[in-house]
């Protein structure tokens, strides 16, 4: 498996973690959450050599989405998000693009997935996991085989995502996180959507005792 990492400028003064994971082998490739600068993220598709089959959104903020429209024009990669989010895409309160500057999104979705769906890039699997909490229609993507976890805003190294912005809820994003992620192996790698990446062993004793009660 090939995985790099693009920190992508947003318009807070700040960064988003932008992912690109390959088969190496059948050279297929996915985008995860072309947030902007769009020739960094084609160029470095072009450097692999590899087809983007998918661009997926693992939730609707625009510093995740920046580059979306541009990337799916420039290489035809099916965009997915799930089918909650897939609405909140379209609704400038929720996905915040008059905040951040961005225009209105136009664009209709490929696929609408829902959380139990695997994906695949070549041999590579992934299994959605539905984490509400940052948004209602927000998704973790999680790799048995690879050992990884992308975890959008829901989880981050040492903290979790914000909970206060339009459909986000603290009881949820709590449940996602002790319910769906922490549950994981161990040796689970966590590349989130912003910050540096981490690994569900170090994160689950911050929750350990919210999870005993």
């Amino acid at each position: 498996m090939i995985l790099k990492t693009l920190k992508i400028e947003n318009n807070l003064g700040s960064h988003t973690n932008c992912y690109i994971v390959a088969d190496e082998n059948k050279k297929e490739a996915m985008v995860i959450d072309p947030a902007g600068e769009c020739n960094k993220i084609t160029g470095m598709i072009n450097l692999l050599g590899v087809d983007l089959k998918y661009i997926y959104l693992t939730h609707c903020h625009a510093d995740h989405i920046g580059a979306m429209e541009e990337l799916k024009n420039k290489t035809n990669g099916k965009l997915l998000i799930h089918r909650t989010e897939s609405e909140n895409l379209q609704n400038p309160e929720i996905n915040l693009t008059g905040f951040l500057g961005i225009e209105n999104i136009d664009m209709k979705v490929d696929a609408r997935i829902d959380g139990g769906d695997t994906i695949h890039i070549g041999d590579i699997e992934f299994e959605v996991i539905h984490t509400p909490g940052h948004t209602n229609g927000g998704t973790s993507l999680y790799s048995k085989e690879q050992k990884l976890l992308f975890s959008g805003d829901t989880l981050f190294k040492g903290v979790y995502g914000r909970y206060d912005l339009p459909t986000g809820n603290k009881r949820d994003i709590m449940d996602s996180i002790k319910n769906k992620l922490l549950v994981l192996p161990d040796d689970t790698l966590i590349y989130p959507g912003h910050g540096m990446s981490g690994i569900i062993s170090e994160e689950r004793p911050n929750y350990l005792l919210n999870m005993e009660k």
